[in-house]
């Protein structure tokens, strides 16, 4: 069994090197954040708010699509679309929004939506934030 345990554990750091050298950034990074890493042929963003300055949208309607319209901008720079995306995992503040989210996020996934994971989280990283959406896609 240690043997097993050790040669899974070499693999996965001899691995690590080739991985790192085949990650292609999109989009502006900041120190401590890309909008997405393209790694191989799968598209992993990063997560995004529903808030922005130029629209401060309070609703959960419009914060989801403001996130969903942030993905798709960072997607299609990366080369891929909507259509490709294939988890999303989508983080809110109140269980209370989920039917609002969901009205929104069907209108960006309206036949086959990738799977889904959506937590109730306690807060997000910027006040009155109430939704923060991150997706993984393949290109085409």
């Amino acid at each position: 069994m240690r043997r097993l345990a050790l040669t899974a554990f070499a693999l996965v750091v001899a691995a690590a090197p080739v991985a790192a050298q085949n990650r292609k950034p999109v989009g502006t990074s900041s120190p401590t954040l890309t909008p997405a890493i393209i790694v191989g042929n799968t598209v992993y963003g990063s997560g995004q708010l529903g808030m922005s300055r130029n629209n401060p949208d309070t609703t959960i309607q419009g914060q989801t699509k403001q996130a969903l319209e942030n993905i798709k901008g960072v997607f299609e720079q990366a080369g891929t679309t909507m259509a490709n995306v294939a988890k999303c995992t989508v983080f809110l503040t109140d269980v209370k929004d989920f039917g609002g989210m969901n009205e929104v996020y069907r209108t960006f996934f309206p036949s086959a939506p990738p799977a889904r994971s959506t937590v109730v989280v306690a807060a997000l990283v910027v006040p009155n934030a109430k939704v923060e959406i991150e997706c993984v896609a393949v290109m085409p």
